[in-house]
């Protein structure tokens, strides 16, 4: 009997983005319970008996839903039924802390992967974003405006994480569970319309395979490839130009900054606000203009402020970053 195409797909995302996994290594599968995390692991775990991992399947609680935990042991029950070698669970408690829903509970989520992680010595975790998901970033970083970073989308690889599944549809990862009879968890929230991202994926990107025709998703996630080689190559250069040029105390040299490329210039002011405290959720393009009009626009303005109780000031030809109380001293 022939290999069926969707679980073909899935196990050669798996085979490809893992092609560096030592035999031996340790391999974190992140699973929910929803078709494409099933998909992924049942797909590592095959792949993982040919290449000599050791599987681990994590779920994570985030205790948002009533019978949370009881849909949590379910997971680590399929988990093993599925053949990983170890399973784990683990509640988190998710704390806004300034952030929306969503970006809160996938903060707390990638702390205790991390944890999981370190306790299991893995060489890699993997998160089953699909092509789907991605087409979704992308017409979400359009509609507010974030910049190439936003629209690049979600990156395949960072850190010690992979996403072997952006390069597979959704369909594929539910027929991949459906052929292999393993049965899924439909999470409620992304039938909730209060969030936007489940109207961009119930609405928004059928209306727009409705009337540009089919691969709209496909197309938006090849952009996204795109974008991303040539974010990274600027985030790269400006890496290196604020290595170079940040003083002891985080400060920068106006005269060589200015010379830089503005690309280039404001990826370094940004990385040296979040150097200096200021929280990634709220630095806002606005703000990284605004420090940029103390290099290309100077009129004598003491500073101007940033989030996390900071401010950016302009002085003896440098730039200061620094908290409130002694940006007022000076």
């Amino acid at each position: 009997m022939s290999l069926h195409p969707a679980v073909a797909a899935v196990r050669l995302g798996v085979r490809r983005h893992l092609a560096d996994v030592e035999p031996g290594s340790t391999v974190v599968v992140a699973c929910s319970g929803g078709a494409d995390s099933l998909a992924l692991l049942a797909a590592t775990v095959f792949e993982g008996e040919k290449a000599g991992w050791q599987v681990v399947g994590a779920t994570v609680d985030h205790g948002l839903q009533p019978g949370s935990a009881e849909h949590a042991a379910h997971v680590v029950a399929q988990m093993a039924t599925l053949g990983a070698g170890e399973t784990l669970s683990a509640r988190v408690q998710v704390d806004g802390g300034g952030l929306g829903p969503e970006a809160a509970a996938r903060r707390a989520r990638y702390a205790v992967l991390e944890q999981v992680a370190e306790h299991v010595g893995a060489a890699v975790i993997l998160l089953g974003h699909t092509r789907d998901d991605q087409a979704e970033t992308v017409l979400l970083g359009l509609t507010r405006g974030s910049g190439g970073r936003s629209i690049a989308g979600m990156r395949r690889a960072f850190d010690r994480y992979r996403r072997p599944l952006l390069d597979v549809s959704r369909d594929d990862t539910v027929t991949a569970c459906q052929v292999q009879g393993i049965e899924f968890w439909e999470d409620p929230h992304n039938h909730d319309r209060g969030f936007t991202r489940v109207r961009v994926r119930r609405t928004v990107l059928p209306l727009l395979e409705q009337e540009l025709g089919p691969g709209v998703a496909t197309t938006l996630a090849r952009t996204a490839d795109q974008l991303r080689d040539d974010m990274d190559f600027l985030d790269d250069l400006a890496e290196a130009d604020w290595v170079e040029l940040r003083g002891a105390d985080g400060s920068l040299p106006v005269d060589p900054l200015v010379g830089r490329p503005g690309p280039v210039r404001r990826r370094v002011l940004r990385l040296a606000a979040l150097a200096a405290g200021a929280p990634s959720a709220e630095l806002f393009h606005d703000h990284v203009l605004a420090m940029d009009s103390l290099l290309t626009d100077w009129h004598g303005q003491k500073w101007i402020d940033l989030p996390g109780h900071l401010r950016c000031a302009r002085r003896a030809g440098r730039l200061l970053l620094l908290r409130h109380p002694e940006a007022e001293s000076r």
